[in-house]
């Protein structure tokens, strides 16, 4: 049977532009790609009610878990939080894609580097789907009878660039090359450093090596 990887989908989740928008997306995504890749939502795993806290612990512990991930970077400014599930991600060395859809150009350009900060270019088992959002719904719109079915169109298109991506960034060879001590140790630290909480599951070595094993198994690790 095909392999199923969880893809950590981090973004803005603050509007009902944000929270539709990702929904739309996650849900094409698991649909062209006839359920290989399950999409999970931040804005689906908090909880209300919950503390600052214990959405941070939540969160970092979902990155750990899955099996590669997918950024939005768009704005003029990177969501901070984004960034920072981001760097997490990529200090576990998991297969990543960034998704900007944002026409405004921003960043450092100038300098060879992408539309947002270059502090957040130029990592390994990376790729990039980059596109004129504004340019691609006006196309749609031409294209269909409805705004149901130029959405439709709309993020099946997004939908079918993002999972080649994935399925590149995938067969890129892991940093660690298949050594599992050096991915429990890695791994270990990511929930040690932290804190606050999250320090408990470094503890928990049947935590740690189900998951390895698992992203072993499919040539993650």
């Amino acid at each position: 049977m095909t392999d199923r990887y969880q893809v950590y989908f981090g973004g803005d989740l603050f509007n009902h532009k944000d929270l539709i928008g990702n929904a739309l997306l996650a849900t094409h995504i698991e649909e062209v790609a006839k359920g290989r890749y399950q999409c999970y939502l931040p804005q689906s795993l908090e909880q209300a009610g919950a503390t600052a806290l214990d959405i941070r612990n939540n969160d970092l512990k979902k990155i750990v878990e899955c099996d590669v991930g997918l950024f939005n970077f768009d704005g003029t400014e990177l969501d901070a939080g984004t960034v920072v599930e981001f760097l997490y991600a990529k200090l576990l060395d998991l297969p990543c894609v960034i998704l900007r859809s944002d026409f405004r150009s921003s960043g450092e350009k100038d300098v060879g580097g992408d539309d947002w900060n270059l502090m957040c270019s130029f990592y390994p088992r990376t790729e990039v789907v980059q596109f004129s959002a504004i340019e691609r719904f006006q196309e749609a719109m031409q294209q269909s009878d409805s705004l149901s079915d130029a959405t439709h169109r709309l993020y099946t298109q997004i939908a079918t660039q993002i999972i080649a991506k994935l399925d590149a960034v995938r067969k890129v060879p892991p940093l660690f090359k298949g050594n599992a001590d050096r991915a429990t140790e890695l791994y270990r630290w990511a929930l040690t450093f932290p804190g606050s909480g999250l320090e408990i599951l470094a503890a928990d070595d049947r935590f740690i090596q189900k998951i390895l094993a698992a992203k072993i198994d499919k040539g993650l690790v």
